[in-house]
């Protein structure tokens, strides 16, 4: 795949999270408690994220190149679409942002695209649902695909709220410039405190919550920065390699190992922190509905 350090440190991650996923829910299964199959198209569809983000799923032009913005502060990736371009074209002329702005912008943009990604994907397994759903006759089964279905636009609906919110952000930081006196930095929690605010939560939950995304944002900058040091570790192994000295080597073998093992690791604890975060909000948006 030629992913890079970080990239297969992500895909370790994703990965972890998908095996202890897909473990629960066999257990589920034998215990008779998935009946519909929704939680096992809900693996499905997750698996199918995560091949199509690392370019698994047999297409070439699928796999998310890496960017550089770890590197040098630059990008080597196109966002794939023109009002995103436009947007990212204007900010980086735009003289409102330092170098370090631009990372984290870049960043958001990079995050959105992400959520149109996954996006598309549900709505193509939805697609193939509805399609499934024309052609069941028994009684009993209809009334589940129906459920099923209600479920998957339920999620498609959240995921365009998402979207939309996310786009009027990009489109207003991107023109004005970052508001300093923001409550968060991160785009995931950002996305996360928008739609928490939107939920049937109380000023109590919600303050609660707040405080819970302050913890998560400090968990996502520490993942981050060691994804930046086993970055860096990454270039320092290529180039003691060419050198040929052993104990230099294996010095920065040994220090490579360990950045990589600790990036696993906080990518895992940052992914299952934000799936359960998204469950909450998700269970809040429900109410509203109901």
């Amino acid at each position: 795949l030629q992913l890079s350090a970080v990239k297969l440190a992500e895909l370790h991650s994703d990965l972890k999270i998908q095996e202890k996923d897909e473990l629960s829910w066999k257990k589920l299964k034998a215990e008779g408690l998935d009946e519909d199959g929704e939680k096992e198209a809900k693996l499905r569809r997750n698996l199918n994220v995560i091949m199509t983000k690392y370019g698994m799923n047999g297409k070439k032009d699928s796999q998310l190149v890496d960017t550089n913005y770890i590197k040098d502060g630059t990008e080597s990736d196109t966002l794939d679409d023109p009002r995103l371009e436009k947007l990212w074209s204007k900010a980086k002329t735009s003289g409102k942002f330092s170098d370090e702005e631009l990372d984290k912008l870049w960043r958001e943009f990079k995050h959105h695209k992400e959520k149109i990604r996954e996006y598309n994907i549900l709505l193509e397994t939805v697609s193939r649902t509805e399609d499934m759903h024309k052609n069941v006759i028994n009684p009993e089964e209809n009334l589940v695909k129906e459920e099923i279905l209600h479920n998957k636009h339920r999620e498609l609906k959240e995921k365009l709220r998402s979207i939309n919110q996310g786009f009027e952000r990009l489109r207003k930081v991107s023109h004005q410039g970052y508001d300093t006196t923001s409550e968060f930095e991160e785009p995931r929690v950002i996305d996360l405190w928008d739609m928490a605010k939107s939920a049937n939560f109380t000023e109590k939950e919600l303050e609660s919550f707040r405080e819970e995304l302050k913890h998560f944002e400090a968990k996502i900058e520490k993942h981050h920065h060691y994804q930046k040091q086993l970055e860096i570790s990454h270039q320092k192994l290529k180039h003691v390699e060419e050198t040929g000295d052993k104990d230099h080597l294996n010095r920065n073998k040994e220090k490579y190992a360990m950045l990589q093992e600790k990036t696993k690791e906080l990518g895992y604890k940052v992914k299952k922190h934000l799936q359960d975060l998204s469950s909450r909000i998700s269970q809040g948006l429900q109410h509203n509905e109901l």
